[in-house]
């Protein structure tokens, strides 16, 4: 069975969707790998006060869906 050919968003060539293909699928496999080294490098890292706001803001939401979840209609 054959590939559906598609052609990339990013440089106009053409390319066959394979399954298990990395990336998105309107992007060929080299501007997929690109675009995934080029996301990883812009990560920063986070110092303790950072990692505490976001640990308590998480907490909060969960908190807040588990309330609207599993409260009590009266």
């Amino acid at each position: 069975m054959a590939f559906p050919i598609k052609v990339c968003a990013i440089c106009s060539e053409e390319f066959e969707l394979k399954p298990d293909k990395p990336g998105f699928a309107n992007r060929c496999p080299e501007c997929s790998a690109a675009d995934e080294t080029g996301s990883a490098a812009t990560k920063q890292r986070m110092d303790a006060d950072e990692r505490k706001a976001t640990a308590e803001a998480n907490e909060a939401r969960r908190q807040a869906i588990r309330e609207l979840l599993y409260r009590k209609d009266s």
